[in-house]
């Protein structure tokens, strides 16, 4: 039996590069999963993230959440870097190639 990798769609979950660089983010906002990732990390219930982000709607969450689950790896490591202060002084200090 031949079983082919699918590739997995996450619906509300989507990325556009001039928003948050990228990240992945739920579709019509601003909200990265990242961000309900960092809520849910801090022991927020799905309930309590969406008492705080009252835009959104269970589905979006569950779907970030879902996200998140499969990329658990890279989206906490991208958590890490933005509490490491270190990591963030060296952003400051490299120059942006659009700046000459």
């Amino acid at each position: 039996m031949n079983v082919g990798m699918t590739k997995l769609t996450y619906p509300y979950i989507t990325s556009n590069p001039a928003i948050a660089n990228g990240a992945p983010l739920i579709e019509g906002t601003r909200i990265t999963v990242r961000c309900i990732a960092g809520y849910y990390q801090m022991g927020m219930s799905v309930d309590e993230i969406l008492n705080s982000l009252r835009h959104l709607t269970p589905s979006q969450v569950h779907s970030a959440l879902a996200y998140y689950f499969d990329h658990q790896d890279e989206i906490d490591k991208q958590i890490q870097e933005e509490k490491n202060e270190d990591y963030w002084k060296q952003q400051v200090m490299t120059p942006s190639p659009n700046k000459e």
